[in-house]
């Protein structure tokens, strides 16, 4: 079992847990060669989803229902979010670390990312959506509070197609090392 303190203490090694369904949930630690991250003056918006977001088609929430949010991010096909790590993260929003950035509709959630804050950086876990670009919306909700907190970096641990759209780039493990203890200080 590990636990929230655990957790930070790895994120501030640039290390980070995932579950392994194939070894029945067995959790092990994480330090990927080259790692996602966005800087937040290189943020990126598609003029598409400004449009949208500006029409403001969703309630945004900070921790409306932070379990919530990170039990929906788990329900995919294959997943690392088992119920230990739930639990960590939720224990880490109870110690005022762990934070979900949700979009909703009629009363219900339906896109939404989450992750953990220490100092001056975000490191991001994931993010779901049941409705259209309501994980979009979430994370540019994100990428403002980011820009009010002056959050110096946030870390997407793996970098995909619909990161990169956001200006999301890849650097090499010791690059973030630097950004990671400049963020911490």
């Amino acid at each position: 079992m590990i636990t929230a303190h655990q957790v930070l203490h790895g994120y501030t090694q640039g290390i980070f847990p995932m579950a392994d369904p194939d070894e029945d949930n067995a959790i092990f630690w994480y330090e990927p060669e080259y790692r996602g991250v966005i800087l937040p003056l290189e943020f990126h918006i598609p003029k598409n989803l400004r449009r949208l977001y500006n029409k403001q088609p969703f309630e945004l929430k900070i921790n409306g229902d932070f379990k919530q949010c990170v039990t929906l991010c788990s329900l995919r096909e294959e997943t690392w979010i088992s119920d230990e790590i739930i639990e960590v993260y939720c224990g880490l929003n109870k110690m005022g670390y762990g934070l979900s950035f949700e979009a909703w509709l009629d009363g219900k959630m339906v896109g939404g990312l989450y992750g953990v804050v220490m100092g001056k950086i975000f490191f991001g876990e994931s993010m779901f959506h049941t409705v259209s670009n309501a994980s979009k919306i979430a994370l540019v909700y994100l990428m403002e509070w980011v820009c009010d907190m002056k959050i110096q970096v946030v870390d997407c641990q793996f970098i995909n197609e619909h990161l990169l759209q956001f200006g999301a780039k890849e650097i090499p493990q010791s690059e973030f090392l630097n950004l990671l203890n400049k963020a911490l200080q």
